[in-house]
């Protein structure tokens, strides 16, 4: 068993270095670039010039070379200007006017008037050192924001969404659990059954839907038509209000209390948990039904066990064995949140976040959300492999 964690360990320590390089190179070598998002952010009436250009890559790092950024934010090193064939990289561009430059007009009156008209301008380097040096994500240090919370530490912000993932996704994948295997226990024990059908009809339909779409459907008819009829309604985003509000049948809300967080919370928990148990019940469903032809169940049958020692001891448990493949897989789920559900109720979640930070082009926010999940994915890999042997005994880890 050490000799197999070892080993693993180190497997997971490659995967991890190259998941983390393929990454970081293709957010900063997508089209575009960071700096493209970059310039976008600055006022469009002022005109950008190269000296402009020059400073946001200089402040932002971008004028050190991919590799050792790259090495930079992964260990922290190097952390000194650097000098490469006599150019120093790593440093900031201060632009000045080191003598104004004029010229003469000849006015209308025949009379000639002398007039600014630009400036000789000299660059000089400042070290960036100490103001946005990084120790690297090895030590927990993800760098700044570039444009959520500018020159805030990443995981400042990602600490200020992971709790509102956490309740909603906490929440929804075990709601799906609680639910969804006894439903398909129940439909693999009695198939073909009128409830079997009607089952896996809904099934499909829940699991082939998009997200989004039963995300829109609920927020037309429980927020928006419920309210225009004067009926009970939920409301229809965001993680809580600012403002008090009336709901009829129910009063006034506080805002923010726990009533109105979990009225916010209902809809999008609803989604996402349709969705877990549409797709968790035909999983486990077609698991049992091949568990259920094996020969050792029809000898525990034959053996005159009662039918539910039968498929709770003999049957399920062998059933559950590929069913923690994607049980252990909610592990990154749960941090990474729900992309597509948090935008649709603009949840204040990590999903949402990721989201933010591709638009905005916050490249230190989404490379630290991505680094995390392939974290924690290969410990979910680990950790499915253990598992296997607490639900088959039969199987040894070498």
């Amino acid at each position: 068993m050490s000799t197999y964690l070892i080993r693993r360990v180190i497997q997971m320590i490659v995967v991890l270095f190259f998941s983390s390089m393929a990454s970081y190179a293709l957010l900063n070598l997508a089209p575009g670039g960071p700096l493209t998002g970059l310039r976008q952010q600055t006022d469009p009436r002022k005109r950008i010039t190269a000296e402009d250009v020059a400073r946001i890559r200089a402040y932002f790092e971008l004028d050190l070379y991919l590799p050792f950024r790259y090495s930079r934010w992964l260990i922290g090193q190097p952390t000194g200007p650097l000098t490469i064939g006599g150019q120093q990289y790593f440093s900031s561009l201060i632009v000045g006017c080191r003598q104004p430059i004029e010229k003469t007009f000849e006015l209308p009156n025949g009379k000639f008037e002398t007039r600014t008209t630009g400036c000789q301008q000299y660059v000089t380097l400042k070290s960036l050192i100490g103001r946005r040096s990084s120790r690297g994500i090895l030590l927990g240090d993800f760098g700044n924001s570039w444009g959520i919370l500018r020159d805030r530490p990443v995981s400042t912000v990602l600490l200020s969404r992971l709790p509102s993932t956490l309740k909603l996704m906490v929440t929804s994948s075990l709601l799906a659990l609680l639910i969804g295997i006894p439903i398909g226990i129940y439909s693999a024990v009695r198939q073909y059954s009128a409830f079997d059908y009607t089952f896996t009809t809904a099934a499909f339909v829940g699991s082939s839907m998009p997200t989004f779409f039963f995300g829109i459907i609920m927020i037309l008819i429980f927020a928006v038509g419920f309210k225009g009829l004067g009926w009970f309604y939920l409301p229809p985003g965001n993680a809580m209000s600012v403002r008090d509000y009336a709901i009829p049948g129910l009063g006034t809300v506080q805002a923010k209390s726990v009533l109105d967080q979990f009225l916010h919370w209902i809809m999008p928990a609803a989604v996402l948990t349709m969705f877990g148990v549409a797709s968790w019940s035909r999983f486990i469903r077609s698991s049992m039904l091949e568990v259920m032809r094996q020969d050792y169940v029809r000898t525990a049958r034959a053996k005159g066990l009662l039918e539910r020692v039968v498929i709770l001891r003999h049957a399920l448990r062998n059933a559950l064995i590929p069913f923690v493949t994607i049980v252990v897989f909610e592990l990154p789920g749960i941090f990474g949140g729900a992309i597509i559900t948090e935008t649709i109720f603009n949840w204040p979640g990590m999903g949402r976040l990721y989201f933010d930070a591709l638009g905005r082009n916050d490249y230190p926010v989404a490379m630290a959300f991505l680094i995390i999940v392939a974290v924690l994915t290969v410990i979910a890999t680990l950790l499915r492999d253990i598992l296997y042997t607490v639900a088959d005994p039969r199987i040894r880890l070498s």
